[in-house]
This record gives C-alpha cells, sequence and structure tokens, in this order.
C-alpha cells in the first residue's frame, strides 16, 4: 500500500539571535510534513502492516526533503526527530505504525548515519493542531546542547480521516547551549548513548 498523499509542506526555521545575543553561525532546523489519507480512519483493524510500508515510503520522501530545505548534505544534519498527527477517526496506533516499525531506515540512510534513537511524539487533533516534533542528536543521545523541539502546524490538516507525518532535521543544536552535557566534540557514535 502506498501513501496517498493530499499535500506536502516543508518549513525552514533559522535563528539569528537568542537572548538579546546574536547566534553565529545561525541554528538552522527544517521540517518535511507529509498529509496522507487515513486508510484506517473510522474502523478497527488488527493488522496495520500497510501502515508500516508507508511509514518506510515517508521516511525516504521526508528525509530528503528536510535535508535539501537545509541545503547541506546528509551526513552534515546533527539532530533529527519524527512527529505525527491522526484526525478524530484514526488511533493512536495508527500514527505509531507509521511512525515506529520502518520509517526510520530510511531516514537514517538518507543521513549516513543515525546511532541514536529517532525522539518521535504522536498525537490525535483536529485541523490547525500544532505537531511537537521532539528532537535529540542523531548519534549521541546524552549530547544536551540538541535536546529540543520543533513544532509546525498546517491550517487545514488533519482532516478526520487523514494523518500529518513530520520527519524534522538540523544543521546545530539549540542557540546558545550552555547546560553542560556531552558535547560534539566528545561523541563517539556507536551505541546511540555517547
Amino acid at each position: 500500500m502506498s501513501a496517498v498523499i493530499r499535500k506536502i509542506v516543508t518549513v525552514v526555521e533559522e535563528t539569528l539571535m537568542e537572548g538579546g545575543r546574536g547566534v553565529s553561525p545561525p541554528t538552522r532546523r527544517a521540517a518535511a510534513i507529509a498529509v496522507i489519507e487515513n486508510p484506517f480512519a473510522g474502523r478497527y483493524v488488527e493488522d496495520l502492516a500497510p501502515l508500516f510500508a508507508i511509514g518506510e515510503e515517508l521516511g525516504e520522501l521526508l528525509a530528503a526533503r528536510a535535508v535539501a530545505a537545509l541545503g547541506i548534505e546528509g551526513g552534515k544534519v546533527q539532530s533529527y526527530g519524527k512527529a505525527a498527527a491522526v484526525g478524530e477517526n484514526g488511533e493512536l496506533e495508527h500514527a505509531a505504525a507509521i511512525l515506529h516499525p520502518k520509517l526510520g531506515a530510511p531516514v537514517r540512510k538518507a543521513l549516513g548515519k543515525g546511532a541514536a534513537l529517532i525522539p518521535s511524539s504522536k498525537k490525535r487533533g483536529g485541523m490547525g493542531v500544532s505537531l511537537d516534533i521532539p528532537l535529540g542528536h542523531k548519534d549521541a543521545a546524552f549530547v544536551r546542547s540538541h535536546f529540543d523541539g520543533m513544532e509546525v502546524q498546517i491550517n487545514d490538516a488533519p482532516r478526520a480521516n487523514e494523518i500529518m507525518v513530520a520527519v524534522a532535521v538540523t544543521d546545530s543544536g539549540r542557540p546558545l547551549p550552555r547546560v553542560g552535557g556531552l558535547t560534539i566534540d566528545e561523541i563517539k557514535g556507536e551505541d546511540g548513548l555517547r
């Protein structure tokens, strides 16, 4: 089963100032969001495997779009995250079926690595609901400077029988980080933690 996509939205956010100080180079993050038909809206289905395949398809598409929006090579991405919102006729399990079993592998392939878990969130909401995409360093979860999030919304999504699926990437951590933790220079990237 392939995704029936109604629209794709790409958002780029660039922070130039934080706390009254300049951020140089600016921190940048991008999200690519697909609004798709929910093939199981309004009914209980035991086997959600078709949504696994849709997740794999969207992982490849959305990661490529988000990386392209930043204008960098995939290997230069530092953080990533994923999120989904189902419309009122969907189940949270529909979002989980898209995000978890197969979406991650094509995202990691587009970035050339990704030893850490991809942070995720899922929710149910109506049109215009905001989606908070959690972010974390792609290779080392203990890098506190990269604990972050990106909020996105689409004014007409998700409709009752739709799912909004997002992948976000960054070229850096938070602007002006100073809460300690593992630094970029200390990353080994072997176990996804350090």
